[in-house]
């Protein structure tokens, strides 16, 4: 198994980081708009959710790559696994309490779906 970096499409790559930037921004501006208690100040976190949102597109564009999947359903069932594997990640933390349930919930909904949007991104682009 080896990763074939001609046919990795790096414009898409690009959109997905952009994808993950706006999808963030409406998720978390609608369902955190009223918590600022917990948040850093600076401009350390945006700059960092920033490199996250490229970074989460690259590695999802190279294990579409890898799993072979080339349209945009396949995709979007390899993202929704992607997204099963962090939940585990999620639950596993909430259980030991170092989470609150609520903030479990959310994480894990926003994970389901950005990564079953990028994998179906990459998969339809693939």
């Amino acid at each position: 198994m080896s990763i074939d970096w001609n046919n990795i499409n790096y414009v898409a790559i690009i959109i997905g980081g952009f994808l993950y930037m706006i999808y963030g921004t409406i998720y978390y501006s609608i369902l955190l708009s009223n918590k600022k208690e917990n948040q850093t100040n600076g401009p350390l976190k945006y700059i960092y959710s920033v490199i996250i949102a490229f970074i989460s597109s690259f590695l999802v564009a190279i294990l579409i790559n890898l799993a072979g999947a080339d349209t945009l359903l396949q995709g979007a069932l390899f993202g929704f696994v992607i997204g099963i594997i962090i939940k585990m990640v999620y639950v596993k933390n909430a259980l030991f309490g170092l989470i609150s349930k609520k903030s479990t919930l959310i994480a894990i909904c926003d994970h389901l779906i950005i990564f079953t949007l990028l994998g179906a991104l990459h998969g339809w682009l693939a």
